[in-house]
């Protein structure tokens, strides 16, 4: 004779201890994977100034490799990982409210990071030096999914008010003012050039209308942060459907 056995209901109480446990697994592996991907592009990277452009001294060219956008981005994750991890140990409900713009941010830009990197930058050789396929996809891809899933569905968002958009966008604007001053003032001994410019798309010395397409495309990419930051912080209002809350009320 069979026995129909009501399946128990799942306590909230457990369901959000696993939840902490998973993402924190994940942003502990999500850190460890960027600084080893970081980590390995920069190893590879002072290699080639040395080996190949007989650098002695790579300063300048290690202060590039740190002015690309995605290494900034990624590295902004690696905190972000990082503090969430322990706030996530420590049992917090939800994330106090720097962290939570903060952590908004950094999925806004590493979603950019993504976007642009697939859809204008895959394929081309970037000036940091013979470019690590590993290292690369991890950049680029895993970790912005990583931060992307994080924002989702890790225990803690906390409902962001429409006005934090400014603050999100302070970074990357703050970023291209400094990459347009700085590129022109900067000696490239790798190609030796007098100017040196993270991307293509910003060097107007290869842009086909100068300045007027790096200009058009700084505008599209505002363009895309702001949207993107838009959907962030429209993600962390929604309180039903899908996306799943994440701020799961501690009982």
């Amino acid at each position: 004779m069979s026995q129909h056995c009501k399946p128990f209901p799942l306590d909230p109480a457990d369901s959000l201890r696993f939840m902490r446990g998973v993402f924190i697994v994940v942003r502990i592996l999500g850190a460890v994977a960027i600084v080893a991907a970081v980590a390995a592009q920069l190893s590879q990277s002072l290699g080639n100034w040395t080996n190949q452009y007989h650098i002695e001294d790579p300063t300048v060219q290690v202060v590039n490799f740190f002015s690309f956008f995605t290494i900034d981005s990624n590295l902004l994750s690696v905190v972000a990982f990082a503090i969430g991890a322990i706030l996530l140990s420590q049992g917090s409900a939800t994330d106090p409210r720097w962290y939570a713009i903060g952590r908004g941010g950094v999925t806004a830009y590493m979603v950019t990071t993504g976007i642009v990197y697939n859809l204008l930058l895959r394929g081309i050789d970037l000036p940091q030096g013979t470019t690590v396929p590993w290292s690369n996809e991890v950049l680029h891809v895993v970790a912005p999914a990583l931060v992307l899933l994080d924002w989702l569905f890790a225990p803690g968002r906390r409902r962001l008010e429409w006005k934090a958009i400014w603050i999100i966008v302070i970074f990357p604007l703050v970023w291209a003012v400094y990459t347009m001053i700085r590129g022109p003032l900067v000696h490239d001994a790798v190609t030796g050039n007098g100017f040196w410019y993270p991307y293509p798309f910003l060097n107007p010395h290869i842009a086909p209308e100068g300045y007027a397409s790096v200009a058009f495309y700084v505008v599209l990419i505002a363009g895309v942060i702001g949207g993107v930051g838009a959907g962030v912080i429209w993600v962390s209002r929604r309180r039903t459907g899908w996306p799943l809350r994440a701020a799961v009320e501690a009982p």
